[in-house]
């Protein structure tokens, strides 16, 4: 499961209704939820997070919490 999977199943999202929402198909959200070789669009991310009500940067500062720089 992704970052993205695990936000969504902490917030008990219906991903049917993010998807009629957003206009994302359900496949195309199961695959942002599943598969961590997808790669998820900045405008799907703000889509979701309007979805949710929720401010986009919590939704992105959560999804990239392991993200960190490259120390030189």
């Amino acid at each position: 499961m992704t970052e993205l999977g695990l936000y969504l199943s902490r917030k008990s999202v219906n991903r049917s209704d993010v998807a009629r929402k957003t206009g994302l198909s359900k496949t195309r959200l199961s695959e942002l939820s599943n598969n961590k070789k997808t790669k998820l669009k900045v405008d799907e991310l703000y889509l979701i997070a309007l979805a949710l009500d929720v401010d986009p940067s919590e939704v992105m500062k959560e999804i990239c919490k392991d993200l960190k720089l490259v120390k030189l």
